[in-house]
């Protein structure tokens, strides 16, 4: 199965840099369409003015978490189906659960790289085939 590198895809994290990397590591994939949000709330006005078809985003964010937001999208008739990935250094038991149990798509640790990354978006979207343009 092939990724539609045409998603819309709502990056969410607090630190611009990690925006920033998350976003490169994409545009390195050749998906067009990235949209940024600094936070939860933030994120959740982007889902109601623009089309969203993938959320990654951060756990821990000052104004709207990511649990915050991925419950949010679970509870939302629109977006309850909208794949996400949760970014987080967050590794403990009780929260990996607490984010399965939310119905997170998928979860990467920061530290992470292109290919962790990869691997979480083919394994989301059940591709067999590289991401990365030959």
């Amino acid at each position: 199965m092939m990724v539609d590198k045409q998603m819309a895809i709502l990056v969410v994290d607090d630190f611009a840099s990690m925006r920033q990397q998350v976003m490169e590591i994409l545009r390195e994939m050749k998906f067009k369409q990235i949209v940024e949000a600094r936070d939860g709330h933030e994120a959740i006005t982007v889902l109601e003015k623009t089309r969203i078809d993938f959320i990654i985003s951060d756990w821990n964010m000052p104004n709207g978490d990511g649990m915050s937001l991925l419950r949010h999208v679970r509870e939302h008739p629109v977006y309850k189906d909208v794949p996400f990935l949760m970014l987080t250094a967050v590794s403990d038991k009780k929260s990996v659960i607490e984010a399965v149990a939310a119905k997170v798509s998928n979860y990467v640790l920061k530290p992470f790289n292109a290919v962790t990354l990869e691997e979480k978006i083919r394994a989301i979207f059940g591709c067999t085939e590289p991401l990365w343009e030959k």
